[in-house]
């Protein structure tokens, strides 16, 4: 996906000289496309990601699209008061990258990880919140965002996965994307970013027809869609690299309980720190999101239906 990232960058940045990137030192290699092709248009605000936030305001009031990147412990989180103040409020056009949501910089330690991002953005009103899985709903997140022309935070969890589409995506901006539907289907799977890949791995490993959907728009969310899978379906599992509190779970829980009441099964992170350092799939298995312990509890819960 960063490979993906870099050149939708560069690609807006050669189309538009008012698109500018802002980062807190971070990225270097990431970028090194960018400043070679769009020199004067990046701009490091070193460490200092308040200030950075303020001076993408100031930027998008003056008409730049300023693109601000950090780790997604520090974008949107410790900015999350400047995001809300400085650019929501006025829903300036100021898109925010979050790299490294979930546990992706494991051996760094809970100041660097982030399962509570999704959470505190998508209550801010004004800001959209994207969620891509692979290469192809990267581009079109980010493109979404540059035509969107508002404030945009763009999550980008574990990148190294693998795509989860076999060619680019349409664009159809804000769409819930269909993974694998069968007609006869009574179970639906809903997962966003990383946890696709864990979606589609454990639907592999149950002998049961299941629908499987992956949501890069988080909000907005597609919330007719979703209602048609609550509708159609006799339980839903939802898997997210995130805090079972105000993620895509708790959404995909408010829009049924509103419309379609049905059993929902929230894979997410429980409500604690992580207790140990380590590689990202130590930490998936230390908060029991490994393929293997998804695949348990997913069965018990269809067992029990």
């Amino acid at each position: 996906m960063r490979q993906a990232l870099s050149d939708a960058l560069v690609e807006l940045g050669k189309k538009d000289p008012k698109v500018l990137l802002l980062t807190g030192d971070h990225g270097y290699a990431l970028f090194d496309a960018f400043r070679k092709e769009c020199p004067k248009q990046y701009i490091n605000a070193g460490i200092a990601e308040q200030n950075m936030v303020g001076l993408a305001a100031g930027l998008a009031r003056v008409g730049f699209k300023p693109v601000v990147y950090g780790l997604s412990a520090f974008i949107p989180i410790r900015v999350l008061e400047q995001i809300k103040l400085d650019v929501a409020h006025d829903n300036l056009p100021v898109i925010f990258l979050g790299d490294g949501a979930g546990f992706v910089y494991s051996h760094l330690g809970t100041s660097h990880q982030s399962t509570e991002d999704i959470a505190c953005s998508r209550v801010i009103p004004n800001l959209s919140v994207y969620s891509p899985a692979d290469r192809f709903e990267l581009t079109q997140c980010l493109m979404a965002a540059y035509q969107k022309n508002t404030s945009v935070y763009l999550r980008i969890g574990k990148d190294d996965l693998g795509d989860v589409h076999m060619k680019p995506l349409d664009e159809k901006y804000g769409k819930l994307i269909k993974v694998r539907e069968k007609e006869k289907s009574k179970y639906s799977f809903i997962a966003t970013g990383s946890m696709v890949v864990t979606a589609i791995n454990v639907a592999d490993e149950l002998n049961i027809d299941i629908d499987i959907w992956s949501v890069p728009f988080i909000k907005p969310i597609d919330h007719l869609t979703v209602e048609k899978i609550c509708h159609k379906s006799n339980a839903i599992v939802v898997f997210e690299e995130h805090s079972k509190y105000g993620g895509l779970g708790s959404l995909v829980s408010e829009i049924s309980t509103s419309s379609y009441p049905v059993k929902i099964l929230q894979v997410a992170v429980n409500d604690c720190f992580s207790q140990k350092c380590g590689t990202y799939d130590y930490l998936l298995q230390e908060h029991e999101l490994d393929s293997f312990t998804v695949y348990k509890k997913v069965c018990s819960f269809l067992e029990d239906l």
